[in-house]
């Protein structure tokens, strides 16, 4: 069996001797301390400890429209882009955390309304990943939805969540710019736009 099929450890393949909690927020941090199997070799690690940061599961999607041969991205201010070359406000696609036993789906249609103010119905799943395995427990589910797109931009965001975001509308013709700009620094937003680059290309030069 390939490692496509099965990875080539698992869980238990892995000792953990300790957990200490460092700090609990809204994100948690632990001290793990931990062995693990070694590849091609009978014997495990020596005991390791690693910072792990805990963050719900989230899930975000990006909004296109066919027929306008559009797109929207929202443009916020982010804490982990304080020290940014170019910028701390971010181009990002519609996301958000799911709100305890939550599905991806139902976050999405509540981030959209309140980000975009665009109501969302089918959802198409692309991937679902870890953004920064080394370090975070975070999984991210990413979606990308075809729906009725406003006619221009706007600022959304609830307040009392310090939200402050601004909706860009964009064309199919501007996606490959945006790739190559340098201006995008997160992974969802390039993966679905690199989606949305090979989607566009079938629907405006479809097979015959």
């Amino acid at each position: 069996m390939s490692i496509v099929e099965r990875p080539s450890y698992t869980s238990k393949d892995v000792e953990v001797t300790s957990r200490e909690s460092l700090f609990r927020g809204f994100i948690q941090v632990e001290k793990v301390s931990l062995r693990h199997r070694l590849f091609n070799q009978p014997e495990y690690t020596h005991v390791l400890q690693r910072e792990l940061v805990h963050r719900p599961e989230a899930a975000g999607v990006l909004l296109y429209n066919d027929q306008k041969q559009q797109f929207a991205l929202i443009e916020q201010f982010r804490v982990g882009a304080l020290d940014d070359s170019q910028s701390p406000w971010q181009l990002e696609i519609i996301a958000g955390v799911l709100d305890g036993d939550e599905s991806p789906e139902s976050c999405i249609r509540r981030e959209s309304l309140e980000e975009s103010g665009c109501e969302v119905q089918d959802l198409e799943h692309l991937f679902s990943f870890y953004p920064s395995a080394g370090a975070c427990s975070e999984l991210f589910h990413l979606y990308v939805a075809e729906t009725e797109l406003p006619a221009k931009g706007g600022i959304f965001g609830v307040d009392d969540e310090g939200e402050n975001i601004q909706l860009h509308l964009f064309n199919y013709s501007e996606i490959q710019t945006l790739l190559n700009s340098g201006r995008l620094r997160n992974a969802p937003v390039i993966m679905a736009l690199q989606w949305l680059a090979q989607h566009g290309k079938t629907i405006i030069n479809p097979k015959r």
